[in-house]
């Protein structure tokens, strides 16, 4: 008995053929004149060899245009986003050479930075982690499947679990799964963890993209960024120096995202996780400890480097005006709070460690960076502790009082 099977796939493979065959016509041709422009070199732009003119007359005879695209950054492909952003520089150049132009559209990529290294960072922990198959135990794929989007409901509001940075990659919370699905087989991946390896994957890539696009980009004058490339580092460098030889900036401390584990600051793009974060201004109010609680005395006197020294409940505000009408202040009676030693070497802070993990790179530790913790203390025992509030009517001292919702992730964990 025969099987019509194979003519009946035949037929479909002919279909499917018939129905692209204008594109198939029309891409044969792009590609055709794309490989022409490339081999006879149309869009690279030289300054003009003419002895007939004199050197200020020189672009009157040969007018000039130049046009750039901000340089993308290259810890993944381009994307549509890029696609739309670079058209119109194209069009610009296209109708400027049209115009009888030199129009000079070069073109850089973008390896400055954190993203780079903090992704590099990520495939080296979960190399650590999961091993080089990159297997995911059981218990943290149920986390995963949790980071579902909500679908919108006929006629409402749709609303989505997941941040900006998570819609970006989909719902993948490891950066190898994100690779995995840009077709990477697991050891292609594990050459990810070195940083330099991302500058030498997709910058080709890129360039192979922007030239299928027909792109009139000048590729001899194509560039990384950093001292990769020494001639556009040492430019940057002497824009650098020549600004400051000028006084138009200068070297100082700002309120800004810090990384501590970089030691530098993290801005919004720069940063793998927090993106849109910003830096929340407080201002703090110190409140001496006149006389501990009962609870809380037994706890302060057991430890001896206390001895001596003022020690002062910290509150964070956003209203501080509103300070001369405080009556008491609270503190979470769940939560534990930390003596830590001030740029003062006589006082010492009662806060959350992770407000002082925060003051300790605002000049309020003893050493930029450094928490010093000498004691914990719970938050129930602190309950009935007199303090003096310095901007209150009440000048004999106001008491510490119990709140349940306070957050230790919010302020300095005292609340005012």
């Amino acid at each position: 008995m025969t099987s019509n099977a194979k003519p009946a796939a035949v037929d479909l493979a002919a279909e499917e053929s018939r129905k692209t065959a204008k594109r198939d016509a029309l891409m044969a041709i792009e590609k055709q004149w794309q490989g022409d422009w490339e081999h006879r070199g149309v869009f690279e732009v030289d300054m003009p060899s003419d002895d007939s003119v004199a050197p200020e007359d020189l672009h009157d005879k040969h007018p000039k245009w130049m046009g750039t695209f901000p340089f993308p950054y290259m810890n993944g492909v381009l994307h549509l986003g890029h696609a739309f952003s670079v058209s119109k520089i194209e069009f610009a150049a296209g109708w400027e050479r049209l115009q009888g132009k030199r129009a000079l559209f070069p073109f850089g990529f973008h390896v400055t930075g954190m993203p780079i290294k903090a992704a590099a960072d990520k495939i080296a922990r979960e190399l650590e982690m999961f091993g080089p198959e990159f297997v995911v135990p059981e218990e943290l794929e149920t986390q995963l499947s949790e980071l579902s989007v909500d679908a919108p409901k006929a006629g409402g509001t749709f609303r989505g679990k997941k941040t900006k940075v998570a819609a970006k990659t989909g719902n993948k919370k490891y950066q190898f799964q994100i690779m995995q699905d840009q077709g990477m087989s697991n050891a292609e991946i594990a050459k990810f963890a070195h940083a330099e390896h991302w500058l030498e994957h997709y910058p080709p890539i890129a360039i192979s993209d922007l030239k299928a696009m027909g792109c009139k980009i000048d590729w001899r004058r194509a560039f990384l960024t950093t001292d990769h490339n020494p001639y556009y580092d040492s430019f940057a460098q002497w824009q650098f120096n020549r600004l400051r030889e000028m006084d138009k900036i200068k070297f100082g401390k700002r309120y800004t995202i810090w990384s501590a584990k970089d030691g530098q600051p993290c801005m919004d793009h720069d940063r793998q996780s927090g993106e849109g974060v910003g830096a929340q201004e407080y201002t703090c109010i110190k409140m001496q400890v006149l006389n501990w609680s009962e609870a809380a005395q037994a706890v302060a006197g057991s430890i001896p480097e206390l001895k001596g020294k003022k020690v002062f409940m910290v509150a964070a505000t956003l209203r501080p005006e509103t300070m001369y009408g405080q009556t008491n202040c609270f503190v979470g009676t769940k939560l534990t709070y930390g003596f830590f030693q001030s740029s003062k070497m006589d006082e010492v802070y009662v806060i959350t460690e992770r407000a002082a993990r925060s003051m300790a790179f605002q000049g309020l530790s003893p050493a930029d960076g450094q928490v010093v913790q000498l004691g914990t203390i719970s938050g129930q025992d602190i309950v009935g502790t007199k303090v003096n509030a310095p901007l209150s009517h009440y000048t004999d001292g106001v008491f510490m009082l119990p709140m349940d919702n306070v957050l230790a992730t919010k302020g300095t964990g005292v609340v005012t």
